[in-house]
């Protein structure tokens, strides 16, 4: 007999579930079982021992229920009515082993009743725990849960979702993209950038990733250290967790974004004091100011002027760098913003 996922077994019989039924306590049993365990005086949920209200609701699990037949319809016992009007019992029959993630995934993708099926049934822990196992599909599946609301990445964090997400970030491969796009997600709301940035593991994780990962990889950590630093506090966190450095890799490699996050380093006296002591820093921006997009150009101007403004000897390299000439040619840029910066580092350097 081939084995089940241990997420289709009652906790009580350790039989494939046909009817699955969710307890207060968030855990899931076969129907006919929990209710002998109920029927039989006991007050406290048979997983957690904890108690549990009178006469608890029994709420069917349909999302599972659902994927016990994904993996197998035959497998998925269906209730047959009796002439009484009861339900009879078909047998399962086993199959292999299969994961439940590919069918939750579906499920997430596919609108918005989909994803309020995920949620309310508890799969979500099950996700969770794929994730942090490495699964990408389990990470691509939170990250469509998290577009369900606000109160949805909120709740996702509640229920340890930084713990999966900075694990299968730190793990690498293919799921540590889908999991940085993931805290991306989470990470739009505010509540969230303080929980996610003050984990332990969040931004070193995504730090690394900036170190060591291939393009996407690189891509999706610089997003979501740009979402995080909008917060001051996690400009800091990024700072002594090494990010500045690796954003100047990133950026001297073309990325618009990691500008973006070090102009956000830089706003703090900590991300000033790195990116002067990041090798060839001016350089980097310089080019950016050169080639970049508009928006990589006006936050290399606005970086350059702050670290020139904090070394004298950043200024002169700048000076040596053409950077007056450079600046000559924006100051009279369509976009304002552009311009202003490219003033303000021409004062800057005037006074080197």
């Amino acid at each position: 007999m081939e084995a089940w996922p241990d997420d289709f077994l009652c906790p009580i019989t350790l039989e494939v579930m046909t009817d699955p039924v969710i307890l207060p306590s968030g855990h899931t049993f076969e129907r006919r079982s929990i209710q002998q365990w109920l029927d039989g005086g006991h007050l406290t949920c048979p997983v957690t021992n904890l108690p549990l209200p009178p006469c608890p609701p029994l709420i069917p699990n349909h999302a599972l229920r659902r994927l016990i037949a994904a993996v197998s319809p035959s497998a998925a016992a269906v209730p047959v009515p009796t002439e009484g009007g009861a339900h009879a019992r078909q047998e399962a029959v086993p199959v292999r082993s299969a994961s439940p993630v590919p069918a939750l995934l579906r499920l997430a993708k596919s609108g918005a009743a989909g994803r309020r099926e995920v949620l309310e049934s508890g799969n979500a822990a099950v996700l969770l725990r794929h994730a942090e196992a490495g699964d990408e599909a389990a990470a691509r599946a939170l990250l469509h849960l998290s577009l369900d609301g606000d109160d949805t990445r909120v709740g996702l964090v509640a229920d340890g979702a930084v713990d999966a997400l900075s694990a299968a970030v730190s793990r690498g491969g293919a799921a540590a993209a889908s999991a940085a796009t993931a805290l991306t997600s989470l990470a739009t709301v505010d509540v969230n950038k303080c929980t996610i940035g003050a984990h332990q593991s969040a931004i070193p994780a995504l730090a690394g990733l900036l170190r060591r990962g291939g393009p996407r990889e690189r891509r999706e950590a610089a997003t979501a250290l740009f979402e995080l630093c909008k917060l001051p506090e996690n400009r800091r966190r990024a700072v002594r967790e090494g990010a500045a450095p690796a954003l100047a890799d990133f950026a001297a490699d073309g990325s618009a974004r990691a500008v973006e996050v070090l102009g956000l380093l830089a706003r703090c006296r900590e991300g000033r004091q790195e990116l002067c002591r990041i090798p060839g820093v001016v350089s980097v921006l310089t080019g950016v100011a050169k080639s970049g997009n508009a928006r990589a150009i006006e936050q290399a101007l606005l970086v350059l002027n702050w670290i020139c403004s904090e070394s004298n000897e950043l200024a002169l390299e700048a000076i040596k760098l053409q950077a007056f000439d450079l600046c000559e040619a924006l100051v009279n840029d369509d976009n304002c913003k552009i311009a202003k910066n490219a003033v303000e580092l021409v004062r800057t350097l005037e006074k080197a």
